[in-house]
C-alpha cells in the first residue's frame, strides 16, 4: 500500500464523508471515510480537472 497523506474528511451535513489524500510520487486518492484501503488514484493532474469540473457544475446532473 502507497504512502498516502490523507487530509480531515470531507462530509455533506454529517454523512458520506470522504477523504482526499496525496503521496510523493504526485498521485491523488480519494476514499470513503474509514474505508481509507479501498481508494480510487489517479494524477494530482486529473484531481484538480475533477474538482474544477463539479464546481464548475459539470457534474450537476447527478444530483
Amino acid at each position: 500500500m502507497p504512502d498516502i497523506t490523507w487530509e480531515e474528511p470531507f462530509c455533506a451535513e454529517g454523512s458520506s464523508c470522504f477523504r482526499l489524500g496525496t503521496d510523493k510520487q504526485g498521485n491523488a486518492y480519494i476514499a470513503v471515510n474509514g474505508e481509507e484501503d479501498r481508494y480510487l488514484t489517479d494524477s494530482m493532474e486529473a484531481l484538480r480537472t475533477l474538482i474544477t469540473d463539479i464546481k464548475a457544475g459539470k457534474a450537476d446532473h447527478l444530483l
